[in-house]
């Protein structure tokens, strides 16, 4: 069957449906060699064009708004929110297949697109499904690492010991000692990234399952999808529950480079440490409550609103309860963003699932308040850049009205999301040679000395 030309992230291409066309790693022997070209041509003619000027205020601002980076999967704009090889999420919902007729995205269909910048057809995401199910065995010794730690160990530690201990398994480490040319990197990078996601889902079931379920884990159901897969594997069948797994998994893949998980993975990636490393060292980033834990924090504070006011919280009350919060010297959670300049086009897509599926949920109402009353006093505050709820400020109460309640755990499924995004770059980073990662810092002195000879 042909598929209509497309451009996307100036991949252009015509898809006749064929026996390679299926298999993705095809796809990228073909697309690779055309993207160094295009890397080459463009450091050749422009690499001298200045970007833009760096501030004081950048430097010691965390590097807040400094371009310096390649991340080719995907690109966040102030305005629109993110773009998935130039796909917003709405364009992402109507043209990537899915698993019921129109439900949501499949996250396979997704990660095909990050790699390639091609649209998948049907036929393609069920391969890759299948490839993924063929990869997701789990050695023994995984489970006896996670094991040795308490069983009242945080999530993340534990999720993220498991992905040390698939560390062993890594193609990328074999073929490197073993003299692999740099320029077949990419290669067993490919391999490694794509056994870690597939192996993500049974490893983070098993987590959980030994944290809150007694250690009863759950077997694989083989005629799943990758995120309903998942959402069985943690104990949770309800179809609604399925669709929001795919969902949640599909718009937490990637959030283009500069995010702490996605640049520490990117960053320890560039050292030409395996898959594995980088992306337990991008998990621990996720851990901070400052970025993927916050999704954690959200369901918390909303529940200890209930607890203080009531389940029928007023307009009036609400108000008080989250001034009470920010005179306390501490932030709403789930509002706000370190680039975004309006609502997380991640959030109105949960809204949305949540509009058609639980409009009478308690907790999902009391987020639509929450809506209305907290950007007014955060604008009013005058010192947020935006006012707006994020991708965690709903997340939580759709997962909670499923079954799945125990906040701690959110992040972990989180990590298992962004694996796909932080994956596909990486295969990107090996196959366009990208250097070593190595910013220039300087010292206080050296800022104050270079201000005052600046103004002299």
């Amino acid at each position: 069957m042909a598929q209509e030309a497309t451009t996307l992230g100036g991949v252009r291409w015509l898809q006749m449906q064929s026996a390679s066309d299926l298999d993705l790693k095809s796809q990228l022997q073909e697309l690779i060699p055309e993207q160094q070209d295009r890397l080459k041509k463009l450091k050749s003619e422009h690499g001298k064009t200045q970007l833009g000027n760096i501030t004081v205020d950048m430097v010691l601002g965390g590097m807040r708004g400094m371009t310096g980076m390649l991340w080719e999967t995907s690109l966040l704009d102030p305005e629109e929110g993110i773009r998935f090889r130039g796909l917003s999420i709405p364009e992402c919902q109507k043209v990537l297949p899915t698993a019921v007729k129109g439900g949501e995205p499949l996250p396979e269909g997704l990660l095909w697109l990050l790699l390639t910048g091609k649209v998948p057809t049907k036929e393609q995401v069920d391969a890759l499904s299948k490839e993924l199910l063929a990869r997701s065995t789990v050695p023994a010794h995984v489970y006896k690492t996670i094991d040795a730690l308490p069983v009242d160990a945080h999530p993340m530690t534990q999720f993220t010991t498991g992905v040390m201990a698939l560390q062993v398994e890594s193609e990328f480490q074999k073929a490197y000692d073993n003299g692999l040319p740099k320029s077949k990197f990419w290669e067993p990078t490919y391999e490694d990234c794509l056994n870690l996601i597939a192996r993500l889902p049974p490893v983070s079931s098993y987590v959980y399952r030994r944290i809150f379920k007694s250690g009863k884990s759950i077997e694989a159901d083989n005629s799943l999808d990758y995120a309903a897969n998942f959402s069985h594997m943690l104990g949770f069948d309800d179809q609604k529950m399925l669709e929001l797994m795919r969902l949640y998994v599909t718009i937490h893949t990637d959030h283009e480079g500069g995010n702490v998980s996605a640049h520490t993975g990117h960053l320890v990636g560039s050292a030409l440490s395996d898959p594995y490393l980088s992306f337990a060292a991008a998990l621990n980033g996720l851990a901070g409550p400052l970025h993927g834990l916050a999704n954690q924090e959200v369901l918390l504070w909303i529940k200890s609103v209930i607890e203080e006011t009531g389940s029928g919280v007023t307009t009036d009350q609400l108000k008080d309860y989250v001034w009470k919060t920010l005179k306390s010297g501490k932030v709403v959670p789930g509002f706000g963003h370190g680039v975004l300049r309006k609502t997380d086009p991640r959030y109105s897509c949960q809204r949305e699932f949540a509009l058609k599926h639980l409009p009478e949920d308690p907790l999902f109402q009391l987020v639509s308040k929450l809506y209305e009353v907290v950007p007014p006093i955060l604008t009013e505050l005058g010192k947020v850049k935006n006012p707006w709820p994020n991708v965690d400020a709903h997340s939580g109460v759709l997962l909670n009205h499923f079954g799945l309640s125990e906040a701690r755990y959110y992040t972990v499924l989180f990590g298992v999301s962004r694996s796909m995004g932080i994956g596909s770059q990486l295969i990107w980073d090996r196959a366009l040679g990208l250097p070593l990662e190595r910013p220039k810092s300087v010292t206080m002195e050296w800022l104050e000395n270079y201000c005052k000879n600046k103004a002299a």
